[in-house]
C-alpha cells in the first residue's frame, strides 16, 4: 500500500476548511497534516516540512494563493487550486499548479486532482509486469503509426524531439519533419517509451535527449531549446521535476554575472 498524501488545507474560511476535512476523511490514502487561512501560514507549515500537497484557495487575506504559490520552494509540494473562481486557471497552471478545482468541491472531483499528484509522484514503469493484464494498445510502440496523405507514417520514437497541443490539434516534431496526429498527447505519453520522454506542460510533452539547453524563465519554469532550435516551454512544477531528475540544485541553471 502506497503511503499516504500528507495535504496541507490553505482557506481563509473555516467553513471550507472543515468541509475539504470532512471530504478527505473518506480517502483512505490521505492524511491531514495541517490548515492555513493565509498565503504566510500555508509558507511557514510547508518551510516546517511534512507535507505533500496544498490544497490551496486563492483569495485570502495578505498573499494570495497564487502569491505563494509563486514563493514555494523548488522542490516543495504539490498544489491543488480550490476557489470558487474560474478565471485564474491558466495563471495557476503556468505557476505549476496539478489542478484547479472549483467549489463547491465534490469528492469524485476532489479525488481525480489527488490522483493527478500521485501520478506526478510516482514514475510510469518503463515496462509492463511480466504477465499482467495490460491492453496491448497502450503499451510502448517500437514505432508510431502517424497516418498522412501519403500514407500512415512510423516514426521512431528516438527522432521526436517533441509533441505540442495547439488549437485542439497535437503536432510531433521529429529529426525527419512534423505530422499532425490524431492522438492526444496523453496516448502519446502512453505508447512512447517511458524513459526520456517527459510531460513538462499540460501542452507538450518533450524528449530530453533532444533538449540542448535549458533557459530559465520569470515564472519559474524552463524554455527549452532542441537541437533544431525549436522552443518548448517547461512548466514551473515540471521544472522542480526535471531538476530532480537531472540532480540540479536551484540556482545551478542562472548564468553567471
Amino acid at each position: 500500500m502506497s503511503q499516504p498524501l500528507r495535504i496541507l488545507i490553505a482557506d481563509d474560511e473555516l467553513v471550507a476548511r472543515k468541509r475539504l476535512t470532512r471530504l478527505l476523511a473518506a480517502f483512505p490514502d490521505t492524511t491531514v497534516c495541517g490548515e492555513a487561512a493565509d498565503g504566510e501560514a500555508v509558507l511557514d507549515a510547508v518551510r516546517a516540512g511534512g507535507v505533500d500537497v496544498v490544497l490551496l484557495d486563492i483569495h485570502m487575506p495578505g498573499l494570495s494563493g497564487l502569491d505563494a504559490l509563486a514563493l514555494l520552494p523548488e522542490d516543495g509540494p504539490h498544489v491543488v487550486l480550490v476557489t470558487a473562481h474560474a478565471d485564474h486557471a491558466v495563471d495557476a497552471f503556468e505557476h505549476g499548479a496539478v489542478d484547479y478545482v472549483l467549489k463547491p468541491v465534490e469528492a469524485s472531483r476532489l479525488q481525480k486532482a489527488l490522483e493527478r499528484v500521485r501520478n506526478r509522484l510516482v514514475p510510469r514503469p518503463l515496462e509492463p509486469v511480466r504477465g499482467s493484464a495490460v491492453d496491448p494498445l497502450s503499451r510502448p510502440l517500437a514505432r508510431l503509426p502517424i497516418p498522412t496523405r501519403q500514407g500512415i507514417v512510423l516514426v521512431d520514437p528516438e527522432t521526436i524531439s517533441h509533441a505540442t497541443l495547439e488549437d485542439e490539434l497535437v503536432t510531433v516534431f521529429t529529426s525527419q519533419g512534423d505530422y499532425l496526429t490524431d492522438f492526444t498527447l496523453q496516448e502519446l505519453v502512453d505508447r512512447l517509451p517511458a524513459e526520456g520522454f517527459y510531460r513538462v506542460h499540460r501542452r507538450a510533452l518533450l524528449n530530453l535527449a533532444h533538449v540542448t539547453r535549458l533557459e530559465p524563465l520569470e515564472t519559474g519554469g524552463y524554455l527549452a531549446r532542441t537541437a533544431r532550435g525549436q522552443t518548448v516551454e517547461v512548466s514551473r512544477q515540471s521544472a522542480r521535476e526535471l531538476r530532480r531528475r537531472l540532480g540540479l540544485r536551484r540556482g545551478t541553471d542562472e548564468e553567471p554575472a
